[in-house]
């Protein structure tokens, strides 16, 4: 967004999405204007008509984005999903994956109007009113903290929270658990060791307020999530947790501050499985998350704090 707007300044950008995504937008000032899908898609493109655009950019690509722009009927470039070389990845282990970051890939889409990335990496904007505000931590916490992200959309993409143990209890560092609803009961079992460093935040923020979080603590380990690309926006230094996922999909944190880390377990032929992961391990041993180093976490941690 900041490259389109920047580099077509006259131009009028719409960006449309579902209502559940609005808070990640209604920050960004290189949006003109946000249009929500109703409940109706009929209706959305009816309203949409009217707005006369001149040209699409679909970064969506699946059936719902097709019906908008049949309906539109403007000039569109569409995002390809390579979802046959995902699914040889996925299915047969077979690499064929671009060496190129969702992020390029995004961009690759507006190549018909000769947009250059500035290299200025992500940017994420929080509402004034859902900056976190930071006195109400205890003083030790002022002093720096480190963000733990519990969340995955899946299962296999959480790493088990017993790898923490020996870090939060052996290293005299401030920690804060991120998440949804979904990680409470992570959270809950980190709470019961009683090590007295540990705030839990799981199910109890909006999206920008963990964001806000994110983006005053000193280090993050993040699972393959939404707030582990936030912290790359903030350009915070990130320790990247791979389970049923890989890198390879083109997802992992994009330019995030030097002396980040990507932390996965190498040479599994069962990995990656899935594209998005699943709710257990397929295989019932789950080594792509059982078998990662807790020392590696650690001297991590150490390193960089």
């Amino acid at each position: 967004m900041r490259c389109l707007k920047n580099q077509f300044p006259e131009a009028e950008v719409h960006y449309l999405t579902k209502k559940r995504n609005i808070d990640l937008l209604k920050a960004n000032p290189y949006i003109d204007k946000i249009q929500l899908f109703g409940d109706s898609l009929s209706d959305t493109i009816r309203e949409l008509k009217t707005e006369n655009y001149d040209y699409i950019i679909d970064l969506h690509n699946n059936l719902r984005s097709l019906r908008v722009k049949l309906g539109l009927r403007a000039k569109s470039y569409s995002f390809n999903k390579l979802n046959l070389r995902k699914f040889l990845l996925t299915s047969f282990k077979l690499n064929f994956m671009p060496q190129a970051h969702i992020v390029d890939r995004n961009l690759e889409t507006l190549s018909h109007f000769h947009l250059t990335n500035d290299g200025k990496g992500l940017e994420y904007f929080i509402p004034e009113e859902d900056e976190f505000n930071l006195s109400g931590l205890p003083v030790r916490f002022r002093n720096g903290y480190m963000v733990l992200v519990l969340a995955g959309t899946y299962a296999t993409k959480r790493m088990p929270v017993e790898k923490y143990k020996n870090l939060i209890g052996e290293v005299d560092i401030p920690f804060i658990l991120l998440g949804g609803k979904s990680e409470r009961i992570m959270a809950d079992h980190i709470l019961s060791w009683e090590t007295g460093n540990v705030i839990d935040f799981t199910g109890k923020l909006r999206i920008n307020q963990s964001a806000s979080l994110v983006k005053n603590a000193r280090l993050v380990i993040a699972n393959d999530t939404g707030l582990m690309h936030i912290a790359a926006a903030f350009h915070k230094k990130i320790l990247s947790v791979w389970g049923s996922t890989t890198p390879e999909l083109g997802m992992y944190p994009y330019l995030p501050l030097d002396g980040s880390k990507i932390l996965e377990v190498k040479g599994l032929s069962c990995r990656p499985c899935s594209k998005l992961g699943y709710h257990e391990c397929p295989k019932k041993h789950f080594r792509c998350m059982n078998d990662l180093p807790e020392d590696q976490i650690m001297d991590w941690v150490k390193r960089e704090f």
